[in-house]
């Protein structure tokens, strides 16, 4: 399979959504920079990150940054206008605010964590390039009755329905909450980032208008994330407020619903190489909008 762009042709190295699943070797490499690059995640992050497909940092942010993008993201979540927006998603039970996308187009004070060298300058560390922005989100799960995300590998959404062609990009979730281990934290399969899991099933027309509330297209058969699972098992992330932990594009991950008192709320960027800019959707009828998948390929400075 090909797609065309820009009069240049990119074989599809990793064909999904279509009759079947199966399973295949990743054909790309994890950390993109030469040994020893510096960074902010240094040699034993970088290990890690390679080994494992993901990352911990205990306290990227100081309680008093944690304290002014926690009061950002409640401004964010009151904002009537924001409500309305279509870059946010509602809980479809409680209509409580689960997410708000293009968080860092629409605040300034989440753009500012953008351009953090903390945080871009692993990005770039990872990828080995400059990056831009593929996507970012507030990610909030109020207590009693947030709904979890099944599982699911970031990269096969955004190759079949964004058109990233290779594994170079790299997501970083930061913690604004205590997460603990019962509000709904995320969960990691180390070392499922070396197997890319083709998914059954065509990709709906305007697919993103549910699968951001609840993912159906694109998701594994239990019998592939036993699979997955077997070797190391599942990673529950916790960590205090300030936290971060980055994790490859094709970690198979996911959530649970967040039945406590206690809030769990994320701020989640994704950078993506400006090598692997994104093409048309390899397994799509058409892109998805910007703010999801974005088409603006500037370099972050």
């Amino acid at each position: 399979m090909t797609t065309l762009y820009n009069h240049r042709r990119t074989t599809d190295l990793y064909p999904t959504r279509g009759t079947s699943e199966a399973m295949m070797p990743r054909h790309d490499p994890v950390v993109w920079s030469p040994p020893g690059t510096p960074g902010p995640l240094g040699r034993a992050g970088l290990l890690d990150f390679e080994r494992a497909g993901f990352t911990t940092v205990d306290a990227l942010l100081s309680p008093d940054e944690v304290a002014l993008y926690r009061a950002e993201l409640d401004r964010l979540v009151r904002d009537p206008a924001i409500r309305a927006d279509e870059r946010a998603v509602v809980e479809p039970t409680s209509r409580d605010i689960r997410s708000v996308f293009e968080v860092h187009r629409i605040s300034e004070v989440f753009a500012s964590l953008v351009h953090d060298e903390r945080v871009v300058g692993a990005a770039r560390q990872i990828l080995g390039s400059d990056v831009y922005v593929h996507q970012s989100r507030i990610n909030v799960k109020p207590g009693f009755g947030a709904s979890g995300f099944y599982w699911h590998s970031d990269f096969e959404t955004w190759h079949a329905e964004d058109g990233l062609p290779r594994m170079r990009a790299a997501s970083v979730s930061i913690a604004l909450t205590d997460n603990h281990a019962t509000n709904g934290s995320l969960m990691i399969i180390p070392g499922s980032h070396q197997t890319f899991l083709s998914c059954a099933g065509a990709t709906p027309q305007d697919n993103y208008k549910t699968s951001l509330r609840m993912q159906e297209a694109g998701t594994p058969s239990n019998e592939a994330i036993t699979a997955l699972a077997e070797p190391n098992g599942i990673r529950l992330i916790t960590g205090r407020s300030g936290s971060a932990t980055w994790f490859d594009c094709n970690c198979m991950h996911g959530s649970g619903d967040n039945i406590t008192p206690y809030p769990r709320s994320n701020v989640f960027l994704v950078f993506n190489s400006v090598e692997n800019r994104a093409e048309e959707p390899f397994a799509a009828p058409a892109r998805r909008p910007a703010f999801v998948g974005a088409r603006d390929f500037t370099p972050v400075r």
